[in-house]
């Protein structure tokens, strides 16, 4: 049951002395944590399940589509949950469907399936859905209007933290290292095959399930635990409809978010691979700059919450935009060692993205906000789509040149910030 305290959309949270508020401030922290460990195993998993089920380039980038695709069809339902109940009622649902999902990789990984892979990783993400969906929207309520950008990227920098330990930790748990040509793969015996591909399938099994039950423990404090309840104004009806599009400076929200979630998904899941081709380095050292890539992100966080003190988001997002698409220029046309650091500089530059834009995107919503924050955590559907795009062209060509595809959506990020990132009123 949810505690009698209400925060008003757009008033001062209750005193920073409250012990409730403390405690709900931490568990909500908590969910960025969580959902980035999930959300950023997927680079780890491409060249995991790429060996394990022996899939191609295209068909390894439907492991972001499996998981990525799900913001897009739950997003609505979350936000129905929320309307109907409460935040909470959301949050606690969206960990007992990650938490199922999570555990079904136990049985994927014993018939090495890729598709139960796939579904596993599809609930997982239906679950994350839910927990930010609330959770953003949460955090820029949690006070007053003027510093809700800063809080919210001071929250999702714990996000950076998540993706970090998943990178740098969990990826060495899951990968063993072992990489074999064709070739050698074609003169092992049938059963020294399938012992192999077994054998590394088995390996995400321990982790998925340590992580179903942080999730279900998560659950039960949220369960248990007096929370804050936002007490939206005119909050009369969930407003699910296309007029929330009206606001020019929401709809390129939504396509700029769109956009961005694909560079980010593309950067971080085809990391391994690039740092392979390009840097020519082998997988496990290729791990150990994934864990400095998404340290890059974390450390990109704070910084960027430390400079909206003195600039102003939008012009900060400018910017930062300019950054990426000249460090991407030189991954696609020269590459080699350089290339990889080069991309540690677009994951500490692309940091401030997500939450800048989803601040900026809502801002002046109103009664809208909700609506208006369930289509942007739909625009995430650009990290299920985009990739695909990364993935023929490096089918086709090579995974240099593919990331030319990021590079155009920074550009189009950069648009949005100069041209529409401006409060616009109805």
């Amino acid at each position: 049951m949810d505690s009698t305290i209400e925060i008003k959309k757009g008033a001062s949270a209750p005193p920073s002395g409250s012990s409730q508020l403390k405690v709900a401030s931490i568990l909500i922290i908590s969910l960025f944590f969580l959902w980035a460990l999930t959300g950023n195993l997927i680079p780890v998993l491409i060249p995991h399940l790429r060996k394990a089920c022996q899939l191609n380039d295209f068909q390894s980038a439907f492991i972001d589509a499996a998981y990525w695709i799900s913001y897009f069809f739950f997003a609505l339902p979350a936000a129905w949950v929320m309307r109907k109940w409460s935040y909470k009622t959301g949050i606690v649902t969206g960990l007992l469907i990650a938490a199922a999902g999570a555990v079904l990789f136990f049985p994927a990984a014993e018939l090495r399936s890729f598709g139960l892979f796939l579904f596993a990783l599809f609930l997982v993400a239906a679950g994350m859905t839910f927990l930010e969906t609330a959770a953003n929207p949460y955090i820029t309520m949690m006070g007053t209007p003027e510093t809700a950008t800063q809080r919210l990227n001071f929250a999702q920098a714990f996000n950076g933290l998540g993706a970090f330990v998943a990178a740098f930790f969990l990826s060495k748990v899951i990968l063993s290292g072992k990489e074999f040509t064709h070739e050698q793969l074609n003169s092992m015996s049938p059963d020294t095959l399938n012992n192999y591909l077994l054998s590394e399938a088995r390996s995400v099994q321990v982790p998925y399930l340590a992580i179903a039950g942080v999730l279900v423990l998560t659950a039960i404090l949220f369960m248990v635990v007096h929370f804050p309840k936002i007490q939206e104004e005119h909050s009369d009806g969930l407003n699910i409809n296309l007029r929330v599009f009206r606001h020019v400076h929401f709809r390129w929200g939504v396509i700029a978010q769109f956009a961005y979630v694909g560079a980010q998904v593309c950067i971080s899941s085809f990391f391994i691979r690039y740092a392979g081709f390009s840097g020519h380095m082998p997988e496990k050292e290729a791990t150990t700059y994934l864990g400095l890539l998404l340290l890059c992100f974390m450390l990109g966080r704070y910084a960027g919450t430390l400079l909206m003190r003195k600039i102003a988001p939008r012009q900060l997002l400018v910017f930062y935009s300019i950054a990426c698409v000249l460090l991407l220029c030189y991954c696609v046309m020269i590459g080699g060692r350089a290339g990889v650091y080069f991309l540690l500089g677009v994951e500490f530059f692309m940091s401030i993205m997500f939450p800048t834009i989803f601040s900026l995107a809502i801002k002046d919503l109103g009664n809208e906000t909700k609506s208006g924050s369930a289509f942007l955590v739909m625009s995430i559907v650009g990290g299920a789509l985009i990739p695909l795009g990364l993935g023929a062209v490096t089918f086709y060509s090579n995974v240099q040149l593919g990331y030319t595809v990021p590079l155009i959506c920074f550009a189009l990020v950069g648009y949005y910030a100069w041209r529409h990132a401006l409060p616009v009123k109805a």
